[in-house]
């Protein structure tokens, strides 16, 4: 295991696809980047959300992420990117369900 910011970041090759990730937990660095810069939420709110871990993790995953942008903008796309695969090979049962109701 690679310690990144002190005791705060870590990347363990089997974890989370060793994806940098909140030091103990399964929180990534991007989920704390979505959380903050795409839904708005202040570090506080993360926290609110997400108790077991400290505002200094929530900060050390921001400070991490700006040292790494493009790092984890490329892991945020490549996993939007299987996400929109996945759905377009997996239709929603409730969508179907719809469409064969309004029908």
């Amino acid at each position: 295991m690679e310690t990144v910011i002190s005791e705060h970041i870590e990347i363990t090759p089997d974890v989370c696809g060793g994806k940098p990730r909140i030091s103990g937990h399964r929180i990534k660095v991007q989920d704390i980047v979505i959380w903050s810069e795409e839904m708005g939420m202040s570090p506080d709110e993360i926290l609110y959300h997400y108790p077991s871990i400290t505002l200094a993790d929530v900060y050390a995953a921001l400070a991490y992420y700006h040292d790494h942008r493009e790092e984890i903008r490329s892991q945020i796309r490549a996993d939007e990117a299987f996400v929109q695969e996945m759905q377009a090979q997996t239709p929603s049962l409730l969508q179907e369900r719809l469409k064969h109701r309004n029908a």
